[in-house]
């Protein structure tokens, strides 16, 4: 188990706003760690301060919430979303692996998108019972064990597609200069509708977007570390030739442009 201190992995401004809460991750078991990134667990208690709204960029990845009154499923969000924190509370998630999460859901995961997905549709727990034992938990091992148990039973066999999905978004991750999907298709050999059609079923969102995605979060932990940043420099060393494209791409995501983002930041 670690605190988060870097990489932010989505959570904006976190530097700043890391007084309003405590965020551990976990890693999974070595029999879930094929499906499943980590889990996620945040306090806060903000007892007798102003309630607290926390953002986060998305990310190409299904995650499990439980939190009381309003567990379910998520798929991949396209922009940026808000969790209101206020009083005393705890949340816990399981972060599935891009593609992690379809082996067990057979169907596309593009779908989720218009709606959360029941939790007792995938993993037959009657949300609120999950609540209830998860938050009688005395510490975050046992939660862990708590959803652990109830994941295993429904574990498909391994699928080869979702490696070969996280080599691709690991290759985007890791190459700035990469923008178009052809290069990704070109680097892997693959042909572009199938490249399409296994985000679509697996991931939930096109390559493109995580293309782009993973861009504007390298500009926004850029911006969150930095005094004055050189937009057009950034830009460029995104991959960008019009800084214009950027600035809308990122406002796009992020819902501010980078100028009031990093006045906010700072």
């Amino acid at each position: 188990m670690s605190d988060l201190i870097k990489p932010s992995l989505g959570i904006m401004n976190l530097q700043q706003t890391a007084r309003k809460f405590q965020l551990s991750r976990v890693a999974p078991s070595e029999d879930l760690a094929f499906f499943i990134r980590h889990y996620w667990i945040i306090r806060w208690d903000l007892r007798g301060q102003e309630p607290y709204t926390q953002h986060v960029i998305p990310n190409p990845c299904v995650n499990l919430v439980v939190e009381p009154g309003q567990s379910a499923i998520y798929g991949p969000g396209k922009e940026k979303y808000g969790h209101h924190l206020e009083g005393q509370g705890c949340v816990f998630g399981v972060k599935f692996k891009p593609g992690g999460f379809y082996p067990l859901f057979k169907r596309p995961v593009s779908g989720m998108q218009a709606s959360p997905l029941s939790v007792q549709n995938v993993f037959d727990t009657e949300p609120r019972r999950l609540e209830s034992d998860m938050f009688a938990q005395t510490d975050e091992p046992q939660m862990v064990a708590l959803i652990e148990r109830m994941i295993r039973p429904k574990l498909p066999e391994q699928d080869a597609q979702v490696t070969f999905i996280n080599e691709i978004i690991d290759y985007i991750n890791e190459q700035p200069d990469i923008t178009k999907v052809d290069s990704l298709c070109e680097h892997f050999h693959v042909n572009k509708r199938t490249l399409q059609r296994l985000f679509d079923h697996y991931v939930g969102v096109t390559p493109k977007w995580v293309i782009k995605l993973a861009r504007i979060q390298n500009a926004a932990e850029m911006t969150d570390v930095s005094v004055r940043p050189n937009w057009s420099k950034l830009s460029m060393d995104l991959g960008y030739h019009d800084q214009s494209h950027f600035i809308k791409d990122f406002k796009s995501i992020i819902g501010q442009t980078p100028d009031e983002y990093a006045r906010q930041a700072q």
